[in-house]
């Protein structure tokens, strides 16, 4: 009772007083798992700002995003599973989201907030889903899932990269990271009389593993030995550096103790331990990224708001996750919203206000899949309850007694796995009901807010597993995904251009580019003789030309959702088209 006192008269004094809005600073790194940390007891990585913070922050002990970075980033944003906003995957048309989402950024915006993001979105590249489109005033990014993937700007390398500032190609110079920081605080500098909320979704420490030397060497000679990759550690080494800039920065312009500031990472390790996890530290649990074991969706959560008593170094172990974050910072915000927004977390300021430890016997429920159609009812998912862990509905571990998850207790609780899978089931049966678990996202073409829709190889529907980075196309490595889902705006004209290579590296589709940016990898040459495409009905193909660097076609489509489907025909093969820019005729 003392304790829901101590909140209930902390939440008045707020109101009584008339306190400035809490600014809002979210940093979410790629690919970096529990026991990449130096506060985490990894006995080789220095990470000395970030472990400053742990101890003056409150810790979220059991904290679980999704295997997979985009399912993760969908949650974070929408505050509903992966499975009820559509993004359960990292490609095939299945990282982007719906465009029916309201998302964490719009509800500040609505409450008087600046918003701001700087970094990785992996949401969707295309209207109505980019994050200008999502609520967000002023947004620095790189496209699809990192850096140098063929849907983002060609030749990109974490080295003086073009990025895109609210949606618009932007030459900078300087390490990705420390682009992401230094932009952040330009935009914290240019906000004048308002609250913000900024979003810093980095990419690092993702691969490709492309660091300084000066942050990798000081790790070389553990290479192999005690730890898996020296550049993954100096990539993590470099996010702390900028991490403590930032807070200097927050210290020395007096905004840090009324800004809250939280670190979270995307899912488990990616280069932090080996395949065979034998080498690196992963904290004691088993698995890395992809992997439904606790080493793949546990993650560290760390939260410290001075001015709002969030602060003193503890730990509250109660369950918790990805989709607790929007209902959270709603609360600890006291933010205002226009509509019932369906979310699935619930909010965690009770723990962190309450002095013992709450209750809660809620599942938590991990489903993903590499694929465009829904996940699994029970393979490849994780229900989380309590200390309990139930995989692929039938493998059951106590990860307070097996940390490991080495031994199968199932068959000695029988009723606790019925439970679980129960409870697993009515989820999936609400979730069926949603228009996002069978439908697919689309990109809708023909509008004012984007002229030209660029479609990619790497976001198409198929069987393959698919091709996602610059240095696969450029070696010619084909597939036959070749399905859009995309939605007309208006009745009209459009003109699809199928091309081999993207327009800020144009060359032949049966060549290799004049000007290759960077050099950065090999070019090999195919030689398709035909294009065709199929969309809403009509079917039309066109030969190759030796200089074509497109093919375009004419054709009239009708307002409203349609696929669009595209080849290379090369004898008896087809596979899919690398690029298709789609644009409206006046």
């Amino acid at each position: 009772m003392k304790s829901i006192l101590t909140f209930l008269l902390f939440a008045f004094s707020q109101l009584f007083y008339g306190q400035q809005k809490p600014n809002v600073i979210l940093i979410l790194t790629d690919d970096q798992g529990i026991g990449d940390l130096g506060c985490h007891g990894n006995p080789y990585i220095k990470t000395p700002h970030i472990d400053k913070f742990y101890k003056k922050s409150v810790r979220f002990t059991d904290f679980h995003v999704s295997p997979l970075c985009a399912p993760t980033r969908s949650a974070i944003v929408t505050g509903q599973y992966p499975i009820n906003n559509g993004v359960w995957a990292t490609y095939k048309g299945r990282d982007a989201l719906a465009q029916a989402s309201q998302t964490i950024a719009a509800v500040f915006q609505q409450n008087g907030y600046r918003t701001g993001m700087f970094g990785k979105w992996h949401l969707g590249d295309n209207y109505p889903v980019r994050p200008t489109d999502s609520g967000f005033n002023h947004v620095v990014q790189h496209k699809a899932g990192g850096l140098g993937e063929l849907s983002d700007y060609w030749g990109n390398n974490y080295f003086n990269d073009v990025y895109f500032v609210n949606n618009q190609p932007k030459q900078f110079q300087g390490y990705c990271t420390d682009v992401w920081f230094q932009e952040s605080i330009k935009f914290i500098e240019d906000t004048k009389d308002q609250p913000f909320f900024i979003y810093l979704p980095t990419n690092a420490p993702h691969s490709p593993l492309y660091v300084d030397q000066k942050y990798s060497n000081p790790y070389k000679p553990m290479e192999g030995k005690e730890i898996y990759s020296a550049e993954f550690y100096g990539m993590i080494t470099n996010i702390d550096e900028n991490f403590g800039k930032l807070e200097a920065y927050l210290k020395k312009k007096k905004l840090a103790d009324n800004t809250i500031l939280i670190f979270m990472t995307d899912n488990g390790t990616g280069n932090g331990v080996s395949g065979d996890l034998k080498i690196g530290y992963n904290m004691g649990f088993r698995g890395k990224k992809g992997y439904k074991t606790e080493g793949g969706h546990r993650v560290p959560f760390f939260i410290r708001w001075k001015d709002g008593k969030i602060k003193g170094g503890k730990d509250l172990s109660i369950p918790s996750s990805h989709v607790d974050i929007f209902p959270t910072l709603i609360s600890l915000c006291n933010l205002k919203t226009e509509q019932d927004l369906n979310l699935d977390g619930i909010d965690l300021t009770p723990y962190l206000y309450k002095k013992k430890p709450v209750v809660n016997n809620r599942s938590i429920f991990i489903h993903h899949r590499q694929d465009w159609r829904p996940p699994h009812d029970v393979k490849q998912t994780c229900i989380v309850k309590g200390n309990w862990r139930l995989l692929n509905g039938k493998e059951l571990y106590n990860v307070a007694k097996d940390r490991k998850q080495l031994h199968n207790v199932a068959k000695d609780h029988p009723e606790l796995v019925a439970q679980m899978l129960k409870e697993n089931a009515l989820f999936l049966q609400r979730s069926k009901q949603n228009p996002e678990y069978a439908q697919m996202p689309v990109s809708i073409v023909g509008t004012k807010e984007q002229t030209t829709t660029k479609l990619t190889i790497q976001h198409a529907i198929g069987e393959d597993k698919g091709i996602w980075k610059s240095e696969q196309v450029a070696a010619g490595l084909k597939n036959t995904n070749n399905t859009h889902a995309i939605e007309i705006a208006k009745n009209g004209t459009y003109q699809i251009e199928c091309r081999r290579w993207p327009k800020e590296c144009p060359g032949p589709i049966l060549g290799i580019p004049s000007e290759n940016p960077k050099k950065w990898f090999d070019y090999k040459t195919i030689q398709p003789e035909k294009v065709r495409i199929q969309i809403a009905n009509q079917m039309l193909e066109k030969q190759i030309m030796p200089a074509d660097e497109a093919v375009v076609f004419t054709v009239n489509l009708e307002k409203g959702k349609t696929f669009l489907v595209n080849d290379f025909i090369q004898g008896k093969q087809k596979y899919g088209v690398y690029y298709t820019y789609i644009t409206p005729l006046k």
